[in-house]
């Protein structure tokens, strides 16, 4: 599993969507019970906190103690630095196992093995990502995609394609279960917009490579932009549900 976002864990947290409200209300019908749930490679919480008042118990892990530090402390939440393919939980204990926009950095052979020995028989296995943002304003819209597939080329890492591909293409050995179409919509600032661009790995890389932040051309663009100015945005939920 890589570590991406330790160096930029502030920023993630502020930053990233908080998924909705509805992706829970298609998840839980598939769970049999709400005793204990497993949030792996939980970053900074954007799923744990919307687990929480569903669950007795929340584990959630990650490889960066970096990133749990910028998760909302919960009183039935317990946060370890593990990674996905090796715990230490016991077996068969976990009602849900849930992993979000992380999953196509982990060694899936391993990481399934962990599912196999951590869930309950009955239990729910729900991978789940968000695909590339869309916004309300199309000269943004070429921005990003100028950004994304044009400036960014060759510095997103090779495991980004399972994103672009909806997560349709990723190994899922469990019997699934058909998954409802979402979309996470939000209306945010121009400045946060930008924010969140800057949390992109792939930007990252470019900085370290040329000392210069290629988010800083939708600035210039936008010179004549109120950065407060509010634009809607949304982005493809992706799904995966499961069961052993």
């Amino acid at each position: 599993m890589k570590d991406l976002f330790s160096a930029q864990s502030a920023l993630y947290q502020q930053a990233r969507p908080i998924y909705p409200a509805e992706l829970l209300k298609q998840l839980l019908p598939y769970v049999p019970a709400q005793q204990c749930v497993w949030d792996c490679g939980a970053g900074s919480g954007q799923l744990t906190q919307l687990l929480a008042p569903h669950f007795q118990q929340v584990m959630a892990t990650d490889i960066s103690a970096k990133q749990l530090a910028q998760a909302p402390i919960l009183e039935n939440v317990q946060y370890s630095v593990q990674s996905a393919e090796q715990t230490d939980f016991p077996a068969q204990h976990f009602d849900l196992i849930s992993v979000a926009q992380a999953i196509h950095w982990f060694d899936f052979e391993k990481f399934y093995a962990e599912v196999r020995r951590t869930l309950k028989p009955a239990g729910l296995l729900a991978v789940i990502g968000y695909g590339l943002i869309r916004t309300d304003q199309q000269r943004i819209n070429q921005f990003i995609d100028e950004l994304y597939k044009g400036i960014l080329k060759g510095y997103w890492d090779a495991e980004r394609h399972y994103i672009n591909e909806g997560y349709r293409t990723i190994p899922f050995p469990f019997q699934e279960y058909p998954a409802p179409e979402l979309n996470m919509h939000f209306e945010w600032s121009v400045a946060q917009l930008i924010a969140y661009l800057n949390t992109w790995s792939a930007v990252q890389h470019f900085q370290r490579r040329h000392q210069q932040n290629p988010v800083d051309l939708l600035l210039n663009q936008l010179q004549d932009h109120d950065l407060q100015k509010k634009i809607q945005v949304h982005f493809p939920i992706l799904l995966r549900l499961g069961h052993l």
